[in-house]
């Protein structure tokens, strides 16, 4: 199967967990392709001053890998800046959220996986 970037499904989120701004997530894998698997196998473009609010992942795990700009991420009240090929790994019964202190869009891959039992 080939899905063109114009095929692709772009989802704007207003307010994603409570964070701030719009947030478009571009699923390039919608999850029923990919049942049992996961929820969430999208690109993200975050603009200046937007956020994803802090969350936690119960029975899943979300993996992120920044294409291009810079995330401050609450790492579980830990907050770290990660850049451009830095990624982060929020496990299953952890929690954490992503925002965009920058003047440039914030761009990065993003998946949420279900749990192995």
């Amino acid at each position: 199967m080939i899905r063109r970037k114009d095929e692709i499904r772009i989802r704007p989120v207003m307010n994603a967990q409570g964070g701030e701004g719009e947030v478009v997530f571009y699923d390039w894998l919608l999850p029923e392709e990919a049942p049992g698997h996961g929820r969430v196998f999208s690109k993200l473009v975050i603009p200046p001053g937007a956020s994803i609010g802090y969350h936690s992942h119960e029975g899943e795990f979300e993996a992120f890998y920044v294409l291009s700009g810079e995330a401050t991420v609450n790492d579980n009240g830990n907050e770290v800046v990660l850049k451009e090929g830095d990624m982060h790994i929020c496990k299953d019964g952890n929690g954490h959220g992503t925002k965009n202190k920058t003047d440039k869009d914030l761009v990065m891959m993003a998946l949420i996986m279900n749990s192995l039992a």
